[in-house]
């Protein structure tokens, strides 16, 4: 089963943050991924495109896969289909990054029981521009 920690522990962990890799983060405008990412930049967090099928966005360029990310990264905020989850958590450990975080709609057990085995914070199926917005 699923477990998020509680808002007031995702509000403490937004407040340390500064770098977000979001994966599957797109260059259209339309898309949710973009309209979350551009409103957490705004509100001063580091923003690195994870897309291998764009060059830039939101002013950034953007990286192939997260082990292309030089420096440490403190949350990934996942935009892909949940299937794709449990690959991603994977990638994830690797790079060794705080948070996995997997946006409103999202949730894999087999991604969060492998990574709460490692040690991880996991967060699924929450939206993180909304939990920024209630725990400011």
């Amino acid at each position: 089963m699923i477990e998020n920690p509680s808002r007031e522990e995702m509000g403490k962990m937004l407040k340390k943050s500064k770098r977000i890799a979001v994966v599957g983060l797109s260059n259209n405008p339309e898309r949710t991924s973009y309209m979350v990412s551009k409103a957490m930049q705004e509100s001063g967090y580091e923003i690195i495109p994870v897309n291998p099928a764009v060059s830039e966005v939101l002013g950034v360029k953007a990286v192939k896969a997260l082990k292309d990310i030089e420096g440490h990264v403190d949350i990934v905020n996942v935009f892909r289909r949940s299937e794709f989850l449990p690959e991603i958590a994977k990638e994830f450990a690797e790079i060794d990054a705080d948070i996995f975080w997997a946006q409103q709609g999202l949730e894999n057990e087999e991604a969060y029981n492998f990574l709460k085995e490692k040690g991880y914070t996991v967060i699924m199926n929450r939206c993180i521009k909304v939990e920024h917005a209630l725990t400011k």
